[in-house]
């Protein structure tokens, strides 16, 4: 069910009318529309934007640290749509116990390089993802800096 708050929003009554349950919440903002999408949905989200609502461009994905609360990570996504000059966000919530989500590469190719930073810097898992492997910090280094509980001090190569 789409919160009364996001009824007005054309894409997101769309995208409750693909599936109800994707939309958890959102809001909006300084001028731009944050929608809280089911993690596990991602992927057919992703697709129905792209194809039916012509958001043709994934500018940024990135994430969040919430160390200690749980879920501990959100993963953002920020989509425009050329045709409308309109632009949105996504937040998905990912457990730390199994920071993992669907990779969207297969949408956006352009995902790629973002999906392995957020990877690289927070350890968050993409499934499916053509080459998840390490792009900023050096092959052999421990750990993932961007996490809250990672040790600012030390050797870590």
């Amino acid at each position: 069910m789409l919160p009364e708050i996001l009824q007005q929003y054309p894409v997101a009554q769309a995208l409750a009318s693909f599936d109800a349950d994707a939309i958890a919440g959102g809001k909006f903002d300084r001028g731009e529309l944050t929608l809280e999408i089911d993690a596990a949905k991602i992927v057919p989200v992703c697709m129905r934007l792209k194809t039916e609502e012509k958001f043709i461009r994934c500018s940024d994905v990135t994430a969040l640290d919430y160390y200690p609360a749980e879920p501990r990570f959100v993963v953002v996504y920020h989509l425009h749509s050329l045709a409308r000059n309109e632009r949105l966000r996504l937040k998905c919530r990912v457990s730390g116990q199994n920071a993992a989500i669907d990779s969207v590469t297969g949408v956006w190719r352009s995902a790629n390089w973002f999906e392995r930073e957020v990877f690289d810097l927070f350890g968050i898992q993409f499934r499916h993802h053509p080459d998840l492997t390490r792009i900023m910090m050096p092959e052999g280094w421990e750990g993932h800096p961007l996490r809250k509980d990672y040790p600012v001090t030390g050797n870590r190569v």
